[in-house]
Formats: C-alpha cells, sequence, structure tokens
C-alpha cells in the first residue's frame, strides 16, 4: 500500500496534530493494511482556514473555463490510475475488484467530466419586476463545503459531493469514513497532480464523534453534504441548526422491488438478485424487500433461490468473485444479527445465509419468505445481503405495504403494463423509481430520497442546486 496516509491540509499531507492514527483493516483477510493519521477537532479546524483562503484568494477568481480544465483533468487521472485505485478501494472495502474497477471507479471519472462542463454553464437570470428597474439574480458558491461520505461506495460518494460543489466555485473539507479512507486520501494526491490550488480540496479522515462533529459544528462552514446513516442525519441536522447551516442529505433506504404476475419472470429474478447481493448489500437503495404478486410467487422464488444459492463469498480480488467480504466486524455482526432475528420472528429462511469460513467478515445469502410487513427484518436498514419476501394481491394492497416505511429513498417495478407501472411511479413514496429496471444511475439523473431518507438531490443539474446560492441584484434606472 504505496498511497498517502496522512491528513491533506492547505496542499500538503501532515501527521494529526495529536500524532494519534488508526488501523484501516481489510475485511476480506482482517489483516491491517495501514495506519492512518486520525483527524479531531484542531486538524478540521486548520483544514476549515486553508479552504477558507483558498475560497477568497483563488478558487472563486478562477474562470470558470480553468476550473472546467481542472476538473476534467481530475476525471482523466483517475481513470488512469483506475487498476490501483480499484485494488485500493477492494482492499479497504472487501467489494468485489469487478465492482470496484469496472462500475465505481470509472463512475467517479464521470462525474468529473460531467460536472467540468457545468463550470461554465451555473447562470442567473433577469426578472421582469415593476417599475423602473432591472433585476437579476447571480448563482454564487457559499464558501466552505464540508463533505462527510460513507464506506459503502468510498470513491464514488465523494465524487458526487465534491465534482458539483468544486464545479459551483467551492472549497471542500473531506471527512472521509474511517473504515475506508485509502481512496478519498489517493483522490486528494490526484486534485493536487491536477494543479488544484492549496487548500481547495482537504481531506481529513478521523471519527464521526470527533472529525465529523467538529466539522458540523464549526462556524466558518457554509454547507454540510451528508451520505450515511438515518440517525446520524438527524443528529447532524441537530448540530447544524446552531450555524443554521445549509444541509443536504442521503440517508437510508429499506426500498421494494416490486414483480407484477405479468412481467418477465426471468428479467425480474436477475434484477431482484442484483437488487439484493450487488455490492453485499451494502448499498443505500438496494431493493431489500421483494413485493411478489401471489399467483407467481413460487415460480418466481424458484428462479430467484437458484441464482442466489450459486453465490458463493469469495476473494475480492478474484475477477470472478461477486460477493466480497462486509466492511467490518462490525457491520458483520450487525447483519447475521437481523438473520438471527427474522428467523426468531416467524420468517422462513428458504436461503439460510449465515457466516461463510472463519477469517474475513463473509456472509452467504439470505433470502427470507413468508415475511410479515411488522416484522424488524421488513422495516429496518439491514446493509448486507438478505432479502425479506412479501406477497401482495391487490395494487392498492402493495401500494399501503411499500410505503409503510419510515424510508424513501427507491424502487422499482416490474410488469409489460406500461400504463400501470407509471401509475405506481407516481405512488410509490420514493427519490427514484425503476421500471424493468434496477440500480440504473448517471451522474445525469437526480438522486435523493423521500421522507427519513434524507432531503436534497445530488448527480444532474440538481446537484447545482445544492452547492450555490442565489442573490438578487436590483439596479435602478431612473
Amino acid at each position: 500500500m504505496n498511497g498517502p496516509t496522512q491528513l491533506l491540509i492547505g496542499g500538503k499531507f501532515q501527521d494529526a496534530q495529536s500524532g494519534r492514527t488508526f488501523p484501516t483493516i481489510n475485511p476480506a483477510t482482517e489483516k491491517v493494511i495501514a495506519h492512518v493519521a486520525e483527524a479531531d477537532a484542531a486538524d478540521i479546524d486548520a483544514a476549515v482556514k486553508a479552504a477558507r483562503t483558498a475560497f477568497s484568494r483563488h478558487w472563486r477568481r478562477m474562470e470558470a473555463r480553468e476550473r472546467a480544465k481542472l476538473l476534467w483533468r481530475i476525471g482523466d487521472l483517475i481513470m488512469q490510475n483506475a487498476d490501483e485505485l480499484g485494488a485500493l478501494e477492494t482492499m479497504d472495502n472487501g467489494k468485489p475488484i469487478f465492482e470496484s474497477r469496472y462500475i465505481d471507479i470509472p463512475s467517479a471519472a464521470e462525474t468529473f467530466y460531467y460536472y467540468s462542463g457545468w463550470c461554465t454553464k451555473i447562470e442567473g437570470e433577469t426578472i421582469p419586476v415593476p417599475g423602473d428597474f432591472f433585476n437579476y439574480t447571480l448563482r454564487e458558491p457559499y464558501g466552505v463545503c464540508g463533505i462527510i461520505t460513507p464506506w459503502n461506495f468510498p470513491l464514488l460518494m465523494v465524487a458526487w459531493k465534491l465534482a458539483p460543489a468544486l464545479a459551483c466555485g467551492n472549497t471542500a473539507v473531506v471527512k472521509i469514513a474511517e473504515e475506508t479512507p485509502l481512496t478519498g486520501l489517493r483522490l486528494g494526491q490526484l486534485c493536487q497532480e491536477a494543479g488544484l490550488p492549496d487548500g481547495v480540496v482537504n481531506v481529513v479522515p478521523g471519527f464521526g464523534e470527533t472529525a465529523g462533529r467538529a466539522l458540523v459544528a464549526h462556524p466558518h462552514v457554509e454547507k454540510i453534504s451528508f451520505t450515511g446513516s438515518t440517525a446520524v442525519g438527524k443528529e447532524i441536522m441537530r448540530t447544524a441548526a446552531d450555524s443554521l447551516k445549509k444541509v443536504s442529505l442521503e440517508l437510508g433506504g429499506k426500498s421494494p422491488n416490486i414483480v407484477f404476475a405479468d412481467s418477465d419472470l426471468d428479467a425480474a429474478a436477475k434484477g431482484a438478485f442484483n437488487a439484493i447481493f450487488y455490492g453485499k448489500g451494502e448499498v443505500c437503495n438496494a431493493g431489500s424487500r421483494l413485493f411478489v404478486e401471489k399467483e407467481i410467487h413460487d415460480d418466481l422464488l424458484e428462479k430467484l433461490v437458484q441464482r442466489a444459492a450459486r453465490l458463493t463469498p469469495g476473494d475480492p480480488m478474484d475477477p470472478k468473485t461477486r460477493l466480497g467480504a462486509l466492511v467490518s466486524k462490525t457491520q458483520m455482526d450487525r447483519v447475521l444479527d437481523y438473520v438471527e432475528t427474522g428467523k426468531r420472528e416467524g420468517a422462513v429462511p428458504i436461503l439460510p445465509g449465515g457466516r461463510a469460513g472463519t477469517r474475513g467478515y463473509f456472509v452467504k445469502p439470505t433470502i427470507f419468505d413468508s415475511a410479515d410487513q411488522s416484522m424488524k427484518i421488513a422495516q429496518e436498514e439491514i446493509f448486507g445481503p438478505v432479502l425479506t419476501v412479501l406477497t401482495f394481491e391487490t395494487t392498492d394492497e402493495l401500494v399501503e405495504k411499500a410505503n409503510s416505511t419510515i424510508y424513501g429513498l427507491a424502487a422499482a417495478v416490474w410488469t409489460r403494463d406500461i400504463a400501470k407501472a407509471h401509475r405506481l411511479a407516481g405512488e410509490l413514496q420514493a427519490g427514484t423509481v425503476w421500471i424493468n429496471a434496477y440500480n440504473m444511475l448517471s451522474p445525469q439523473s437526480p438522486f435523493g430520497g423521500y421522507k427519513q431518507s434524507g432531503y436534497g438531490r445530488e448527480l444532474g443539474r440538481h446537484g447545482i442546486d445544492l452547492y450555490t446560492q442565489v442573490k438578487s441584484v436590483w439596479v435602478s434606472l431612473a
């Protein structure tokens, strides 16, 4: 592991002021990959000061076309180092190298490419106000943005937030997840290599209770963008209220994946498989609740179980592996506890799951049938390869059940009746609805949640709204 392990503050990699470090562990081997500098409040303050200086002296004043070139260059550098970044991501997170190298890393680069084009297209408007006045608006950056990212897509989630923030003229302090700090630090190094002025991007790995809380509470951070659990999102809102800083949140999910009797069952079974087992199920929009129309229940489950039974946890660095290791022992224990809870609640484990092997945090695919909507496994986010199957008979019954959680991040509908699909897309309380597909995401299309899955929309032009504020200018013509 030759990548950086220190904090990136003001363009320089440096130890934490306390001198403390923490280990980052390979979840497939349980071995320490490296010891990483642990940021606390003092380091956060230094990073914010560096970001403020870079904002006022350099980044905000830079021509938009020059910012665009730098963002494009970052995308190029990500792709030029894709093999290294993919390996780091897999070692640190446990996801299969196939996913990290060929899906996550290229998607991160594509996000920077996409937002490089927005740099020169952030525009105001003229408004025909009454009286002898000329009125126009400006879209301006906030200043210093605090970015707090999760461990499930370590590099991609930084890209989703950092690229639009930079495109809009903001600077950033990025608090990367303590479980998976390596690719975020390497990205910071690539930002310096691309030519970003010192302090525009600062990367500070650390723990939520110290570094994260200090970043949210800092009086000179104007905006917080967070992806993570709903519980932590609520705490961030409470802390941010003291300074009334702007907050956007992408939080948990318990997404319904709905299969009607008139659907293509082979496609639906494949879609249901990918919806829950891609990314080891450690995906906020995972299709963890599978709603099946009662008359096709047996046929669909047979096809799905045949697929899932062949899915064996394996070495994440093997290109053929499709199910890697969960990110940590804590997460593995949490998932296994939910598996036992589902059994106690009376759900039928038609694929019983459980830990695979004794070394590494590997969990076998789990499918619970005959579940009830009131069960914990049907209401709470498990964040692992655990699927809960429920049945329905009428569309009204389905909509009520599908919407009866605190979450509203995503949903999917499988049917050949396109009119029915469009109607349901309007009735499901979710920020994204897929029709005869699952997990389709693109930098061009907005992503975010309803209800306690958060608020604000990342990606697309909506991502520009998250990182700019509107100013109205009145000019007297009298």
